[in-house]
């Protein structure tokens, strides 16, 4: 922040700084000052960039906005930061992150103790009917996933080796396309059940080039 802040001296002006900015300062800001200003102050600046972009066209063609959602850890001194123990004599604090990727813009971002488990920050993002919510298998909730689905959102991730189902019903895939099958699914425990009481849609897939094998879940049947 000092060194962007400085980069530009001759404009500071506008932001009402007059001064030389230090680390100090931002510290004594920092401190002093609610978080939730911060944090009201990124989610305007987030609506204000995502409008600039709200004409470019949505990648793979898609007729509704395509988001994806992931988790970092951010490392954290145990000594200056106590409440974020981590693991042992480690300290850490997770960033989740909604990703718009029309224009590879943050659409939410939240950030906990690094102890929290990324699948509650389903709980938080934001969600809008007909948006495409793509993450992996640390976000996998069928309880949480089916709340997307009730609000008419589609979700790709992917399945889980442990995940017991039985399959509804098979479809025909094209050859040479890498994929390998293609099957609505229903869950098949009771928790799976009670969770997600929808069908689901299986598809095995290969990549030609590198041979990873991937299983993905969805609720969209197009």
């Amino acid at each position: 922040i000092e060194a962007c802040l400085n980069a530009r001296r001759s404009l500071l002006y506008h932001a009402g700084i007059r001064g030389t900015v230090k680390r100090c300062n931002l510290a004594y800001a920092n401190e002093h000052r609610d978080w939730r200003l911060f944090a009201e102050l990124a989610g305007v600046l987030m609506r204000r960039a995502r409008r600039l972009y709200a004409n470019e066209p949505i990648p793979l063609g898609l007729d509704a906005d395509l988001f994806a959602l992931d988790a970092t850890l951010i490392e954290l001194s145990l000594a200056l930061f106590p409440w974020a123990r981590w693991q042992g004599t480690q300290a850490a604090v997770k960033l989740n992150v909604l990703l718009d990727l029309r224009a590879d813009l943050p659409a939410f971002a939240c950030l906990h103790e690094g102890e929290r488990h990324e699948v509650a920050s389903l709980d938080e993002i934001p969600v809008y009917p007909g948006a495409y919510y793509v993450m992996d298998r640390g976000y996998l909730d069928f309880t949480r996933l089916h709340r997307l689905h009730l609000a008419d959102a589609f979700f790709v991730t992917r399945l889980k080796t442990n995940t017991r189902y039985y399959v509804v019903e098979s479809r025909p895939v094209t050859a040479g396309t890498g994929l390998r099958c293609d099957q609505t699914i229903r869950l098949n425990s009771t928790k799976g059940r009670l969770g997600y009481p929808n069908a689901l849609r299986r598809i095995s897939y290969i990549d030609p080039k590198t041979e990873l094998w991937l299983i993905f879940l969805t609720n969209q049947f197009a």
